[in-house]
């Protein structure tokens, strides 16, 4: 009988201690999880963040060229080179900084910039419209300026993902243990920075 309540507590320990030890694992295995799926959201948003880059600086690089297209029409392409060398300048020390609303600031500096050098250009040299490498310019600008716009939003529906990951029940104790930092909207702050620069033939 003894024998018998022996090896009866001892397969009861063995269960315990067996069922314990799945806990513990489970509970390992979903630490795990909402740990990796946090740093894939947090990925998630330097990704969108970074495809606004590419757009912004693709856009750096089509105004030297809408420039030079304007040469001939025009003798104030140096001021319109300074104001971009400006705004530019403005961007590289936002990037550096890291700060998403510096950065929002500076692309609004640009847009603004180069919104008014294109209304200038366009009242004063009327003929520039027909010139066919002003037209490409201009239509990669556009499409530039609707993919900024696009990646803007796909940033801020990333940034929302990932602060309500991080912050809803239980994955905020994830979160909080390891430090995931908050993150940026990108926001505009001025009416003016809200509208889209007018990019038209």
């Amino acid at each position: 009988m003894l024998n018998l309540l022996m090896s009866t507590g001892g397969i009861v320990a063995i269960v315990v201690v067996a069922v314990v030890v799945l806990l513990i694992v489970a509970l390992v295995a979903w630490f795990i999880s909402r740990y990796n799926k946090l740093v894939k959201a947090r990925n998630k948003v330097d990704n969108s963040w970074a495809q606004i880059d590419v757009q912004l600086k693709r856009r750096f690089d089509l105004i030297p060229n809408l420039v030079e297209t304007v040469k001939g029409y025009t003798k104030h392409e140096g001021d319109i080179l300074g104001s971009f060398a400006d705004a530019r300048k403005m961007y590289d020390d936002a990037k550096k900084s890291g700060s998403v609303k510096s950065l929002a600031e500076a692309d609004a500096n640009l847009s603004r910039a180069l919104n008014v050098a294109v209304n200038a250009v366009h009242e004063q040299y009327p003929e520039l419209k027909a010139n066919a490498q002003y037209q490409q310019l201009m239509n990669d600008l556009k499409d530039c300026e609707n993919k900024i716009s696009y990646n803007r939003q796909f940033y801020n529906d990333t940034v929302l993902s990932y602060t309500n990951l991080k912050q809803t029940f239980p994955t905020n104790i994830v979160a909080s243990m390891f430090h995931f930092e908050n993150k940026e909207y990108f926001t505009v702050d001025q009416q003016e920075q809200r509208e889209a620069p007018k990019v038209s033939f």
